[in-house]
């Protein structure tokens, strides 16, 4: 690969991972409730990339002014309540039309 196709390829990552982290947290809520911090470990260990923190409580914020999920805080047994955000069913169906979306635009590549 030479030096602008690896440019190209790294910016094409970037914007399918860390810009579209939206849609990486609907897909993980969509199995169950989250805290924040676990978000980010999850989509480590689900998706190999690793946003910033504070950039995962941003979409999260944006995602719950939405209304594609919503939040609990919850006591730990471990340290202070965490806050678990869940889909809702606004959430479900926006994840559902992107995967739509992104299975017909894999077809036409």
């Amino acid at each position: 690969m030479t030096g602008a196709q690896a440019v190209v390829y790294t910016r094409l990552v970037k914007k399918l991972t860390t810009e579209n982290l939206w849609l990486y947290i609907l897909r993980l809520l969509k199995d169950e409730p989250l805290y924040g911090y676990e978000v980010r470990e999850k989509i480590y260990r689900e998706f190999g990339f690793s946003p910033g923190l504070v950039t995962c409580y941003v979409v999260l914020h944006r995602l719950e002014k939405e209304g594609l999920i919503t939040s609990r805080r919850e006591e730990s047994s471990i340290g202070p309540p965490r806050k678990y955000y869940m889909l809702t069913d606004k959430g479900r169906e926006t994840l559902e039309r992107a995967k739509k979306f992104l299975m017909e635009l894999s077809h036409n590549l």
